[in-house]
């Protein structure tokens, strides 16, 4: 099978194709999108860390002078809202806003919240236990990441349920060549979220809280504007990926029975399974750069004003790397995958995803004996951030 990331196949299973691309065109120009294709993991790690490329251009240049059709009126409300978060922006205004934002984001503060999210996991599986199962990511999966990113901004308990809409809609502007319907979509949502939040930090600004929102309302050179893009960066951030990692991790598990038992007779292999059900089947696999200046890679000259699309799930599963890519094993001690990227826009809530995965996976072993997949789940049509519709279980 060829890259074809509209195809529900490929979508399903595009590991087949990643292997073609490594071996055959490891850079390689895709037509429908206009990107270039980086396959193999050492070029993947190489460009994340390369100052050349970066997650945005309008630092450097126009639109017009990097040969780019400026985006629709009608977007503006998207991109005010994301370039004013960390992700979507370079050094210097980078620098700064992830060294503020650290300052609220210790990793102190978020070893603290381990009982918290230990208490909310165990909450959740043991509702799912009682009532005999269900849809494991809508009634684990999705709630666990939302209430402890809405504990942690303050988002009051009534309010929560706009979350995971909001999210979910601004994602949709990430996938390739997204419908005007998709896109209007994200904009409506991306214009309400940050209302929202424009509300909430005012409100905690005069009167503050122990909450994140309060703490970032309080840094006089975070501008409004920054402070909202940044609440809505950790949200989608925080929460697409760990949803889609539960999900995708248990259907790879149900895949590979004998490393879910091994799971089960080993608790102490819960860390490292949970970095390899991030390499195995990564929920976000094409992450895209834009050329700041001419790169060459494999003699193939890629010149400023090009984007290149960093195909994650390919340099994870690359065999240069990786033992027996395509053989899940939950011991894996040797795991460099780049799911939570590399270089300067390394994922700063990794260690938060990684209690969540840990208390998570470990509450729903602790609490079913035996999980019983009641039908083969189906993928989302999304490719750059993929995961299932659901995942639906019998507990016995």
């Amino acid at each position: 099978m060829r890259f074809d990331p509209w195809n529900p196949d490929f979508v399903a299973h595009p590991y087949d194709a990643y292997a073609e691309l490594r071996r055959d065109a490891p850079v390689s120009y895709f037509e429908p999108t206009g990107q270039w294709l980086i396959s193999r993991y050492a070029d993947v790690n190489a460009l994340l860390r390369d100052r050349r490329l970066g997650r945005a251009y309008l630092h450097t240049a126009t639109h017009e002078e990097f040969g780019r059709e400026p985006e629709p009126e009608f977007q503006e409300p998207f991109w005010r809202v994301v370039r004013a978060g960390m992700l979507d922006v370079e050094p210097p205004v980078h620098t700064r806003l992830r060294r503020l934002v650290s300052r609220a984001f210790t990793p102190r503060m978020v070893e603290s919240l381990r009982p918290r999210v230990r208490a909310i996991a165990a909450g959740l599986v043991d509702t799912f236990v009682e009532k005999g199962g269900g849809d494991l990511i809508a009634e684990v999966a999705e709630p666990l990441p939302v209430t402890v990113i809405a504990d942690m901004l303050g988002v009051p308990e009534a309010d929560r349920p706009l979350l995971r809409p909001w999210s979910a809609d601004i994602c949709g502007m990430y996938e390739l060549n997204p419908s005007p319907e998709a896109q209007h979509t994200a904009v409506r949502a991306a214009d309400e979220f940050a209302g929202y939040l424009r509300g909430l930090a005012r409100e905690r600004a005069s009167r503050p809280g122990e909450d994140l929102i309060s703490a970032l309302a309080q840094i006089d050179e975070l501008t409004e504007d920054e402070l909202v893009g940044t609440c809505v960066l950790l949200l989608n951030a925080g929460h697409e990926a760990t949803v889609n990692v539960t999900g995708n991790g248990w259907w790879s598990l149900f895949r590979n029975p004998a490393e879910l038992t091994r799971l089960r007779e080993d608790r102490s292999l819960l860390p490292t399974a949970v970095e390899e059900l991030m390499r195995w089947d990564t929920p976000l696999q094409m992450f895209e750069r834009w050329v700041l200046e001419d790169i060459e890679v494999h003699g193939t000259r890629i010149p400023r004003g090009s984007e290149v699309a960093l195909l994650f799930g390919s340099a994870n599963r690359d065999p240069e790397v990786f033992a027996d890519p395509d053989r899940l094993d939950v011991g894996r001690a040797d795991n460099p995958h780049i799911s939570f990227g590399a270089g300067i826009h390394f994922c700063l809530g990794a260690p938060l995803a990684r209690i969540e995965l840990i208390e998570s996976f470990g509450a729903l072993l602790d609490r079913a004996d035996r999980l019983e997949l009641l039908r083969e789940p189906e993928w989302k049509p999304g490719y750059v951030i993929r995961g299932l519709h659901s995942l639906d279980l019998a507990v016995a």
